[in-house]
């Protein structure tokens, strides 16, 4: 049996709907025999509550009750819970804004369903309602972008029909996207999509195209960002928080059954008449015989494209055709990178990790011949502890997690899961130090830290949880503090130039820009080719004194006085690993700088039936044992399951500096021949000398990368003197160096970020840019150069018209 009602819910009381929800499903309750007596007692209950509610209104409660007969439930069958709690409510943002939009919804759970079959067995709608669930489908194109597309499910799409619908020009090649397109564009896993997803496109990037069909429907059921519950708004419901929620105008087209050809160029009935387009002719069915001439044509055809050795691992985008999409494409298929089921949050798979590491070694060492040693702090901090330097908790404030329960318990006070350090290791350094002899103290930690970000994460650039070093010290003198800053700043300079070989310009960052609760704040500042957009690469912050204020760090100086610390702070991210990436990689995927590649060569034999493994192996081995030996980090590729073609696009994809082919005439001559990953050089070296060419041949490339970063950099730093030449700069991609009156000088800073996203936006006909975006069209102090060009006497601010006082670098940054 199944009870259904559906009164007036709208005029419902909150306190009620959270009584009633725990007692019986106001939408559906399905019982068996022994369950029946109990549902009975709520359901009248119900009415009874429902009845007095309603009493201040003057009416009396509407309801329909049916009694429809179904299968009795089996004994094993579990019934699914009856509601949602109100955390589960509270933890969906697509929820949260249906309530804070006071949009009239409804929200049940039932069975997992990740397709619209099984939705439809586990959530049936009664038969006599006109009531639809949704069948949603995410394509993309690689020349015309993403596409949600929503229909009723006895309904069909025909990509082919859909692209002409969409009026998309040229060649179109509407495909089913991955799961981590969909996890990065919508935030939901596959099967849990529904038309209010698209609030989650923080790009715009994503049209959403409705069936027509569903605008007649009395509600329309869809998945809330889970595959365990529906939501059912009526259509100008659904309508209206597209529009609010998410600023999106659906394109609404005609689609078909399964069972029928598919509406050629129909436009929907509710569009104006003039705006329809042709309807095609159809094309009559083609005899059996003309069907096997073109079945037997196509197999051919594939069997031709298909060639032997060819691989399925290449780049679904051109790194200059879409940036975003070639980079999320990269980091995948090169094996990175894992999408993990909480937004902003991923696996670093080794190949990542492993870079992750070299770098760490090589810091290691540097710090410790600064004196830093290594050590580890709690990642949780107390409220009482984060809150203690003002304008430091407010700088992260926004972006804080806090720990409030315990198993089923809350916990007396929420704990903040770390978002930076200083205010977790400042209490100890308080206790440690208490003479001058305590001084210096230099601590580095490698740890992890939580940013819950509410921009559009980006996997190494900006994600919720990051990994990362952070040195923390105490001087007893500015100079010594300050000292201890350079050196550090400097470190990362060398990290970014002598590792990963990507040109930065060190700096100060302005008032507006420096840490927060800090004096003086350093920075290293990247350039990305192709988006043309600057990235902070790593800070290092002058602390002054105001810390150790605040936490009581104070010691006995030599006269026996006490006196204040002075203070340093500075971290590097694994955000290093994404700008290799963007700046680097190309068309075919990774391109690794030597130093921090995880193989520095891999060796390929290149079997046949005339030519087995066997006979190539003994002389494959003598070559990685000779390149181990030299210190190269090598690898001997003898899985027999991949032929050699397959071999060659996987390793370079991954970006593996050199590949050494091994075949047969190698083997008789003695030799094997060089692949350079950059450049794409083929060189054939005797095997007696390989070690040594190859240890050569890896710097020559680490050298050859850095150069060809620095002069595309460079050949996009450009001086402006002339406001009117700053937007026109910025839309050429350029990082722009101005005269300034100086970083104290906020106002104006905001004015030019202002300003700038205001004529951008202006050029490119938009009204506005959304304020969730990881990035912006707006132009910001990257930093004020330490090498600063000749300021002539008399050049005024760009802004201001103020005496300048500096040239300061402004970009538009990630």
């Amino acid at each position: 049996m199944q009870l259904i009602f559906s009164p007036d819910f709208s005029r419902c009381y909150g306190c009620l709907l959270s009584i009633f929800k725990r007692g019986c499903n106001p939408i559906i309750s399905t019982f068996s025999s022994q369950l029946l007596k109990v549902n009975w007692f709520f359901f009248l209950c119900y009415l009874l509550f429902y009845f007095l509610s309603n009493a201040s209104y003057n009416r009396l409660p509407i309801f329909q009750l049916n009694l429809i007969k179904t299968e009795p439930i089996k004994p094993t069958t579990q019934l699914a819970k009856m509601s949602l709690s109100d955390e589960e409510i509270s933890n969906n943002p697509l929820l949260q804004k249906l309530l804070s939009l006071s949009i009239p919804h409804s929200t049940y759970p039932h069975p997992a369903s990740t397709t619209s079959d099984e939705l439809q067995a586990n959530a049936p709608l009664p038969s006599d309602s006109n009531d639809s669930h949704t069948k949603n489908l995410f394509f993309k194109d690689k020349k015309h972008g993403m596409y949600l597309v929503t229909i009723a499910p006895e309904n069909d799409v025909n990509t082919k029909e859909l692209g002409k619908l969409l009026k998309l020009e040229g060649k179109v090649n509407l495909r089913l996207a991955d799961e981590a397109v969909l996890m990065d564009k919508l935030g939901c896993k596959k099967g849990c999509v529904g038309p209010m997803a698209i609030m989650m496109n923080a790009d715009k990037d994503v049209t959403l195209v409705l069936d027509e069909s569903l605008l007649k429907k009395t509600k329309i059921h869809s998945h809330p960002l889970r595959n365990d519950a529906s939501t059912s708004l009526t259509p100008e419901d659904l309508l209206k928080f597209l529009k609010e929620a998410a600023g999106v105008e659906p394109t609404i087209l005609a689609f078909s059954p399964k069972d029928e050809a598919p509406l050629a160029g129909k436009v929907p009935s509710s569009r104006p008449p003039g705006d329809k387009s042709e309807t095609k002719p159809q094309i009559p069915p083609k005899s059996k015989d003309d069907a096997a001439t073109s079945s037997s044509s196509k197999s051919n055809q594939n069997k031709k494209q298909t060639k032997k050795g060819e691989t399925q691992l290449a780049l679904k985008w051109a790194k200059s055709e879409n940036f975003a999409m070639w980079y999320s494409d990269v980091i995948v298929l090169s094996e990175m990178i894992s999408y993990y089921d909480i937004s902003g949050c991923y696996i670093l798979r080794p190949w990542s990790y492993k870079i992750w590491e070299l770098i760490q070694d090589w810091f290691n060492v540097q710090i410790k011949k600064l004196g830093v040693e290594n050590s580890y702090f709690p990642m949780f901090v107390s409220k009482d502890r984060l809150e203690k330097e003002k304008d430091h908790v407010e700088g992260f404030a926004p972006e804080v997690a806090w720990v409030t329960h315990s198993g089923d318990g809350e916990l007396a006070a929420p704990i903040a899961v770390r978002p930076t350090s200083e205010t977790i290791m400042y209490p100890a350094f308080a206790d440690w130090i208490r003479s001058h002899r305590d001084l210096p103290l230099k601590l580095n930690q490698w740890s992890n830290v939580v940013r819950w970000e509410f921009k559009d994460p980006t996997p190494f650039l900006r994600t919720r949880e990051f990994l990362w070093q952070e040195g923390h010290t105490a001087h007893a003198s500015h100079e010594d503090a300050d000292k201890m800053v350079m050196e550090a700043l400097d470190l990362y300079r060398r990290v970014y130039e002598e590792l990963l070989a990507i040109p930065v310009i060190p700096g100060y960052k302005t008032e507006k820009e420096k840490f927060a609760g800090g004096h003086r704040t350093t920075t290293v500042e990247a350039y990305i080719p192709v988006s043309g957009r600057a990235i902070q690469g790593a800070t290092s912050h002058d602390l002054g004194q105001n810390f150790g204020k605040m936490f009581d760090i104070n010691y006995q100086d030599e006269k026996g006085e006490t006196q204040i610390a002075w203070q340093t702070s500075w971290g590097l991210t694994t955000r290093t690993i994404g700008v290799m990436v963007m700046v680097h990689g190309d068309d075919t995927g990774l391109v690794l700088p030597p130093r921090v590649a995880p193989l520095q060569a891999v060796i390929i034999p290149i079997v046949s039936k005339t030519c087995p493994l066997e006979n190539l192996s003994d002389y494959c081995e003598d070559i990685l044992k000779n390149l181990e030996e030299k210190g190269i980090r090598s690898k001997l590729d003898d899985r027999s399951i991949y032929n050699p073609g397959w071999k060659y696009a996987h390793w370079e994809q991954k970006g593996v500096p050199i590949r050494i082919e091994v075949g047969p005439r190698d083997l008789e001559k003695k030799q094997a021949r060089l692949v350079v990953r950059f450049g794409g050089e083929k060189i054939d070296v005797d095997v007696s000398s390989i070690a040594d060419t190859i240890s050569t041949k890896l710097e020559e490339i680490q050298s050859n990368m850095f150069t060809k970063a620095k002069e595309f950099r460079d050949s996009h730093l450009v001086k402006v003197t002339d406001w009117k030449d700053f937007v026109p700069n910025l839309e050429l991609h350029n990082l722009v160096l101005t005269p300034w009156c100086g970083g104290e000088h906020t106002d104006w800073e905001e004015w030019v970020k202002e300003k700038s996203r205001e004529e951008s936006l202006q050029n490119a006909g938009l009204e506005g840019e959304d304020a969730r975006a990881a990035t912006s069209v707006a132009a910001k102090t990257l930093c004020i150069p330490f090498t600063q060009p000749e300021l002539e006497e008399g050049m005024k601010c760009i802004a201001s018209g103020l005496e300048a006082k500096c040239w300061v670098l402004w970009g538009r940054s990630y």
